[in-house]
Parts: C-alpha cells; structure tokens; sequence
C-alpha cells in the first residue's frame, strides 16, 4: 500500500517536478506478465524514477548495505528502500550470486516486473562496464524476455559522493523485449550465459550511447582506490 502511496502521492510527483524526465520506448514494457528490466546504473537515483514512471509495480535487487545502517537514520532508510520495492541482496562472499538469483527468480514467479543493474554496482565515471551473468540466469531459468533500459542524465543529475540532486535533464529509453528462448535449458552453459549477459550490455550501450569497458566495474573501482591509498602513502617528490 505505502508504495502506491509513495509513488503516486509522494516520490513520483516531486521526480517529475524536479528531473521532468523524457520518456522513450515505454510500449515496450508488458502490461502484464513476468520480465526484466535490466539498466544501466550512474546513480542513486535511478532506484527512483524509473519506478516513478512506470505504470507497473517493479521490484530491484538492491545491495544489502541500504537496509543495516545504525540507529535511526538507518532504520528510516530500511524502511524507505523496503516501501519503494526494493529486495536487499548481500554482495560479499561466495553465496551472493547465488542469494540475488534466488531472489530475482522469487519476483518473477509472481508475475511481476525485476529491475537489475547487469553491471552490479554505480559506475563511478559515468561509463558502462562489462555486466555479470546472474542476469542471463534468470532469464533462462524463468524464461522470461528482457527489456534494456537507459538511464540518461542521471549522473550528471547526482554523481557519486552528491546527496542532493541538482536539477539536469534526464532521459529515460526503453528497447525492445530480448527473447532467449533460443537458449532453453542451457543456464548452465558458461559460453552461452557470456554471450547472453553481452548481448544485454550491447542493447544497453546502444540506448544510453556510453563509452563502454569491457571490465567489471567493481574491479576497476577496487584498483583506483588502491592507487590513490598508494599514492597518499607514497608521495611522489616533486622533480627539479
């Protein structure tokens, strides 16, 4: 109930008002029946206005973090996240993939909308990395097609570090229902899940025309940080 509220009452107007958001390609989202909506991912708040104009109830797979923060900034936070339809997935140890599948098949046994970001994390500069396969999984698994999606301007609007969104123009582009039929009862072919996952992520760049990387968006993070961990640790002197 409060996510009928909170879209159509509270969050969806104000998105509206504030980003007035160009939709693209909306008929290509079903009115009924089970699908993924797989996007790309440049900011926080994307988790928001893609539900806000949808005519549909859509459930993401959001990273556990948002739902066990202390105190009650935390618990406000917890509670907000689970009112906007969002499922709390643990991204660390070698269980993860297994427990975001499990609950992405769970959505879409009900007849319901998934929304999932393949890269598995924000992109940190504004380009698209290489997406993970627990897409392509699901897809097979519950045979149902995909649909990509573009967020455009949304990290211009909000980069990461920036709390408060400033007003930017924001696009949001739909593509055309993926049908993988094709590759009944192969999920568990690693070629065939590859091939899948990058045919997603192609879609994807097609519509949001980012520069693309063909790594995992999580690794490049890790080594940047490491460099500049390094780097403060180990100036270098200026040359004479």
């Amino acid at each position: 109930m409060f996510y009928y509220v909170l879209k159509y009452v509270i969050l969806g107007p104000l998105l509206r008002l504030v980003f007035r958001p160009r939709i693209e390609g909306l008929e290509h989202v079903p009115a009924t029946g089970a699908a993924i909506v797989a996007g790309n991912h440049l900011s926080f708040s994307d988790h928001f206005l893609m539900p806000a104009i949808l005519k549909r109830r859509i459930t993401f797979l959001a990273k556990a973090e948002y739902f066990t923060g202390p105190g009650i900034k935390g618990r406000l936070t917890a509670f907000f996240f689970r009112s906007a339809g969002q499922i709390p997935v643990d991204r660390s140890g070698k269980e993860a993939g297994k427990a975001a599948i499990r609950e992405g098949l769970g959505v879409l046994s009900k007849d319901e909308l998934l929304g999932i970001y393949p890269e598995g994390t924000r992109s940190h500069d504004g380009r698209l990395y290489k997406g993970k396969v627990g897409v392509a999984v699901m897809a097979l698994r519950a045979e149902v097609p995909v649909i990509p999606c573009a967020m455009i301007g949304t990290f211009e609007a909000q980069p990461p570090g920036r709390k408060i969104p400033k007003v930017h123009p924001v696009a949001i582009r739909f593509g055309e229902p993926l049908d993988f039929s094709r590759y009944a009862g192969m999920e568990n072919e690693k070629a065939i899940l590859r091939a899948i996952t990058d045919e997603i992520m192609y879609a994807i760049l097609t519509l949001s025309e980012q520069e693309y990387v063909d790594r995992y968006a999580a690794d490049v993070k890790a080594e940047e940080a490491a460099e500049k961990a390094k780097s403060r640790k180990f100036p270098r002197l200026p040359q004479r």
